[in-house]
């Protein structure tokens, strides 16, 4: 009996040293656990993990808050009822957020922020009266000045600017209307050049264009019952004297017409497809007022599937899309070249003075940030102005007052000579490599005198047929200069940029019913038609109309990257 009794103690001492070691063993591995998990979550916090998956960015990145980016409960409910069944949420009821979300719910790539003379944008055309200056200054949105340097930093999308912008608050979306889908093929056989042909499928076929490197300047104008790709009630950066349907232009059918390559097709522009070509990019339109319709025309394709961020200022317009960190940039350059209001030799102050060997400056200073660059000159040679090359006057446009002085060049002259000298500049720069498109020179179609003695297009409402082009002298021999400026401009090119001719002059020959007229205002009391003494109305017909032939414009930018982003 004694014997048993310290036999049981003596195995109860024996089990206590074994159970306090498995317990010590737990603790420790429970511990361990806490330890790592702990570490886990401080490192990828669940709630950022979240915000990332459904809006594509990082809670962590301190995000202000916006409306834009602020879902109501019952939004979130259906983004996380759609994806935990396999689906996709309705992009109808999300709204704008719909764009972001899209990405993630496709797979596709993630929505990562990222990367006149010298500087006012107060335009002054030879074709603009006080109300369309008016106009312009009110449609374009500006904000404080800053320094050379500061803008210049701020142009490029590098990863500060990324990290910039997703601190900041988002645009807000106003504009809700969706783009037009791409048009099918009908198949057509070439045609001539110079031909308007009706057709209610305008072709479109991407397969032809992804592997096509036609001649996309010769061909036909052709209808497309499709319509345009915004309305002017749907772009809020839209100049005043472009918006013709909003100043009471009667007829529509000038936006139903698409330019139809004769050996192959140029798509719809697809504004995605655009934003992804562009990704980390800078686009930017130099040049004058017909610089600025192109660049609202890109702006109103893009608003509809994107409304971007203003960034601009007085001395250039920037306008930041976020889903790929693409800029738009436009700077206000009236010829292209050096000019000074100082006196000079015998010329006067106060008469521009343009240096026609020296580039200018305002935005060579700018070029080292800019991907892309369309160039738009040519219509302010009819100005005033002195010509000066190796600093000696050389000539002037409605200025000479020495006729003991011979001219050595007129304005015709000068204007090739410019084109030489900003290409020759743009071509031959150290570090410069981006891709420079030279939109060609934009005719107007003031029939029986100029702009300013009875030039008249009241009454165009379709394009021009080939017995019913006018010929414009001045518009042919302003395009030659130009083409033989930029083939030796080409000549002297020495790094790595590209140089392309976008030669819109003979295809928009024959849209003469594209420009705005007589309704370039939205006075409801101005003169429409001629009076009784046949003297047409005040009127544009320079500019384009919006929607109109213009985006055409763009549509051929498009293509000319797609092609030369796709050859890289």
């Amino acid at each position: 009996m004694g014997m048993s009794s310290i036999s049981v103690k003596e195995a109860s001492r024996n089990a206590y040293p074994k159970t306090l070691l498995s317990i010590v063993a737990y603790v420790g591995g429970l511990a361990l656990f806490l330890i790592l998990a702990s570490t886990l979550l401080v490192s990828q916090p669940i709630g950022s993990t979240v915000r990332g998956y459904f809006y594509g960015v990082d809670g962590s990145k301190n995000i202000e808050s916006d409306s834009s980016f602020s879902s109501t409960d019952s939004e979130l409910s259906h983004i996380a009822n759609a994806f935990r069944d396999g689906g996709k949420p309705n992009l109808a009821v999300l709204g704008d957020r719909g764009n972001v979300i899209s990405q993630y719910a496709d797979n596709s790539s993630s929505a990562s922020a990222g990367g006149d003379s010298k500087g006012t944008l107060t335009e002054s055309d030879p074709w603009d009266k006080k109300e369309s200056l008016d106009s312009i200054q009110l449609s374009e949105q500006h904000i404080e000045s800053q320094d050379k340097n500061e803008l210049l930093d701020s142009i490029q999308p590098h990863p500060e600017v990324m990290k910039e912008e997703y601190g900041s608050k988002t645009s807000s979306s106003n504009a809700t209307s969706q783009v037009n889908p791409p048009v099918s093929s009908n198949n057509e056989q070439p045609q001539l050049n110079k031909s308007v042909e009706s057709s209610a499928n305008t072709t479109n076929s991407s397969q032809d264009i992804e592997d096509s490197g036609c001649d996309l300047y010769r061909g036909k104008w052709v209808h497309d019952s499709t319509g345009p790709l915004y309305t002017n009630n749907s772009c809020p950066v839209l100049t005043q004297m472009q918006n013709c349907q909003g100043n009471g232009r009667p007829d529509k059918d000038y936006e139903n017409w698409r330019w139809k390559p004769s050996q192959c097709d140029l798509p719809r522009f697809d504004p995605k497809k655009f934003l992804e070509l562009m990704r980390g990019k800078t686009l930017a339109f130099i040049g004058d007022s017909v610089a600025r319709n192109q660049m609202e025309s890109m702006l109103c394709i893009l608003w509809q599937f994107e409304v971007p961020k203003n960034r601009g200022n007085r001395k250039m317009q920037r306008y930041y899309f976020r889903s790929t960190s693409t800029m738009i940039v436009r700077i206000w350059s009236s010829w292209l070249v050096h000019q000074t209001p100082e006196p000079f030799d015998f010329a006067p102050a106060g008469v521009v003075k343009l240096h026609l060997d020296k580039p200018d400056e305002g935005f060579m200073e700018h070029i080292m940030g800019f991907d892309v660059i369309v160039l738009s000159s040519g219509h302010w040679f009819a100005k005033q102005s002195v010509y000066i090359t190796n600093n000696e006057i050389v000539g002037g446009q409605l200025w000479w007052p020495d006729n003991t002085k011979q001219k050595k060049i007129d304005n015709i002259e000068a204007f090739g000579i410019s084109v030489e000298t900003i290409l020759t500049a743009l071509g031959t720069h150290p570090n410069y490599t981006g891709l420079t498109i030279v939109r060609s020179f934009s005719p107007d179609h003031y029939e029986g005198g100029a702009w300013n003695t009875g030039g008249s297009c009241t009454g165009k409402v379709k394009p021009a047929l080939e017995g019913e082009l006018v010929e414009n002298g001045f518009t042919n021999i302003m395009h030659e200069k130009q083409v033989t400026g930029f083939n030796r401009a080409m000549e002297k090119k020495n790094n790595k940029s590209k140089l392309k001719l976008m030669d819109i002059t003979e295809a928009f020959s024959y849209r003469h019913d594209g420009h705005p007229g007589p309704y370039r205002n939205p006075d409801p009391n101005k003169v429409t038609t001629r009076g009784p003494d046949g003297r047409p109305p005040p009127q544009d017909c320079l500019h384009w109309c919006m929607p109109g032939p213009v985006d055409t414009w763009n549509e051929l930018v498009l293509e000319t990257i797609r092609r030369e982003f796709h050859n890289r």
